[in-house]
């Protein structure tokens, strides 16, 4: 019995690919350049040491092209297997792979415009072009078929988004006590503290959160460590940034980011700047939902331009350095759409069955804020758009 037929999701590609007037979808993968065929093709795990393709057309099986010595790794996979050994059978057979197909997805993206689909190599492409097949990009098509999630996904992301939250709660608790008591910690120290509390919750991460202080809170990307970590004070300003999943194997990402203040008065220069960085989010918000609501499509660089165009208008233009949001699945940065039109220009439609931050900044030189908050589209209408990591931030915390 052919169980990856399942698997595979054959009938739901077919139906893209008919959708998106596409001929086939080849797969295409040598020593894991491309996480996105291995994922469709269910080969992740395989320890594949040679070239691989699967063409599974609009219409018809599937049809795999192997190398003669990786056979163990294909037992069980869906449609015909044909294989090769030398690159004079590869060439060969490629052409009868392909007879009879106009255009084909790949992982490409045209310039290089979303990286995240650009997993297929120059020559690979001129190769196939050079049989006369046009290449197009995958970009919608592993959206639809990698980004949306399932029922159990979704459920299982509010889960973690709710965890994540009650952490960040936690963290912030703590500082607070551990400065009124008169003790001396640090970033890293807090740090730690949240991966116990992700540990007692059974979550799971691909990296230690960010715990920035003061100037260190203007590097996005910062995170302390044992050796490079600052101590928190009291009058500081302090960023957490953390994100999280369960345990199980497709369980999805929560991911959120809070600012505080280790005082009991938040000066005035740190609210006026969350404000404006507050509404900034608040307004991408409303721009999703009055288009989502009215079943307009929305493109990921214009919710990038809506936030951008406030904290220009504010003056910070220059201080927001990277995109507004991104999308988030099994891995914190994920294959479907992102809000962007700075870094790449994701020209993408946000659909139903999708995850994504919005997280826009403002970063000056003696401090950074970025408030981060995660959104689910559950399916048309008014109450398809849902902030998953409710409650929201709505002023700087005072910890004191």
């Amino acid at each position: 019995m052919k169980t990856g037929l399942k698997n595979m999701k054959i009938s739901e590609i077919q139906h893209t690919l008919r959708t998106l007037g596409l001929d086939g979808w080849l797969l295409y993968d040598f020593r894991g350049i491309n996480p996105i065929a291995q994922n469709v093709a269910h080969l992740s795990k395989k320890n594949i040491t040679r070239r691989w393709f699967c063409l599974i057309p609009a219409q018809r099986e599937p049809r795999w092209l192997v190398h003669k010595i990786e056979t163990s790794n294909f037992v069980g996979v869906p449609g015909q297997t044909t294989l090769y050994a030398s690159w004079q059978e590869l060439n060969e057979k490629m052409y009868n792979l392909l007879a009879g197909i106009k255009t084909v997805a790949m992982e490409y993206s045209p310039n290089a415009e979303i990286p995240y689909i650009s997993r297929v190599d120059a020559g690979t492409l001129e190769w196939i072009r050079s049989m006369g097949v046009e290449v197009q990009t995958s970009a919608e098509l592993a959206q639809r078929l990698e980004a949306r999630l399932s029922e159990t996904q979704a459920t299982g992301h509010q889960a973690s988004a709710h965890f994540v939250l009650q952490a960040k709660d936690y963290a912030f608790a703590w500082i607070g006590s551990q400065l009124r008591d008169g003790k001396t910690i640090t970033e890293y120290d807090v740090q730690q503290v949240i991966l116990g509390q992700f540990d007692e919750m059974d979550l799971v991460t691909d990296h230690p959160p960010i715990v920035a202080a003061n100037a260190k809170s203007s590097d996005p990307h910062y995170a302390p460590t044992s050796t490079d970590t600052q101590t928190i004070k009291i009058g500081d300003f302090i960023l957490i940034d953390l994100w999280a999943k369960q345990k199980e194997p497709d369980a999805v990402f929560a991911d959120t980011t809070w600012v505080a203040y280790a005082d009991k008065r938040v000066p005035l220069r740190y609210v006026e700047i969350f404000d404006i960085v507050k509404e900034a989010r608040d307004k991408g918000v409303r721009f999703i939902r009055e288009k989502w609501d009215i079943g307009e499509p929305i493109y990921g660089y214009e919710v990038d331009d809506c936030v951008r165009a406030y904290i220009t208008e504010k003056g910070y233009g220059e201080f927001f350095i990277h995109r507004t949001g991104h999308n988030i699945g099994t891995v914190i940065h994920g294959n479907g759409v992102n809000l962007d039109n700075l870094e790449t220009r994701d020209a993408r439609v946000l659909i139903s069955g999708i995850c994504f931050s919005i997280e826009p900044g403002i970063y000056l030189t003696d401090f950074g804020v970025r408030t981060e908050i995660d959104v689910f589209l559950a399916g048309p209408g008014r109450d398809g758009v849902k902030v998953t990591t409710a409650p929201v931030q709505n002023r700087v915390l005072p910890l004191l």
